[in-house]
């Protein structure tokens, strides 16, 4: 690894990536030395940077890019595909305030190198940093029990149709878009401006996601979304 890691952060909350840079920065971390060299406050904005610091050719200019789900704009999981898409061997940790159960796998699904809570232990983010710029995985104890989970439903078919919802895991990408703005207390109509998609075409996906889920209202898909069961 090199002596310094430098690091990008998505992340629309100033107050999050103000405490970010000071737990990062903390020179009782040791070494290597991590640096925040760019901060975007959207979606776009993470891509707009990566390219500009990554260049065509030449020394990297970032080692890791630390991005939230919840961005303004093109969300996270939308930066996420982009960023593997476009630099493949540019790490990317996820952090959020989502419970891994639900987004963990997705999130590891669609090429993250991991997941933290935001709630995470300093150490830990230190850690996670570290080891992420350095090419590795990093899996909390809740994500590792979440893809256990994920592949253990994926090995053993559990469908609807057999009396036993698939679960978020099964949901699509569009379908898991569509959940998270629904979880987020947007309307159809809202939802539909936003991905534009016709309000028909939400409803639709809204049905599906609750065929899958087993929720039968909005209000339990935001349970599930907290990780709390519905009753």
């Amino acid at each position: 690894m090199n002596s310094v890691v430098r690091v990008l952060i998505g992340d629309d909350h100033r107050i999050v990536r103000e405490g970010l840079k000071q737990v990062l920065g903390d020179p009782a971390n040791g070494l290597p030395e991590i640096t925040v060299v760019a901060e975007a406050t959207q979606g776009n904005e993470v891509l707009e940077l990566v390219a500009a610091l990554q260049g065509p050719t030449g020394t990297p200019g970032l080692n890791l890019v630390l991005l939230d789900i919840a961005m303004p704009g093109m969300d996270g999981l939308e930066v996420l595909q982009a960023l593997r898409k476009a630099w493949p061997a540019l790490p990317v940790l996820m952090l959020s305030t989502y419970p891994e159960r639900q987004y963990a796998v997705r999130c590891i699904q669609m090429g993250a190198a991991g997941y933290l809570h935001k709630s995470a232990d300093p150490d830990d983010m230190v850690a996670a940093v570290r080891k992420v710029a350095a090419g590795g995985r990093y899996l909390t104890e809740a994500t590792a029990q979440a893809l256990a989970g994920a592949l253990e439903r994926t090995g053993v078919v559990r469908t609807a149709q057999q009396g036993t919802p698939a679960g978020v895991d099964a949901l699509s990408y569009r379908e898991h878009q569509v959940f998270r703005l629904l979880t987020a207390g947007q309307s159809v109509s809202e939802i539909g401006a936003q991905l534009k998609l016709a309000p028909n075409t939400v409803s639709t996906y809204r049905a599906r996601i609750l065929e899958k889920t087993g929720a039968r209202n909005d209000v339990e898909l935001a349970l599930l979304a907290r990780g709390a069961p519905a009753e």
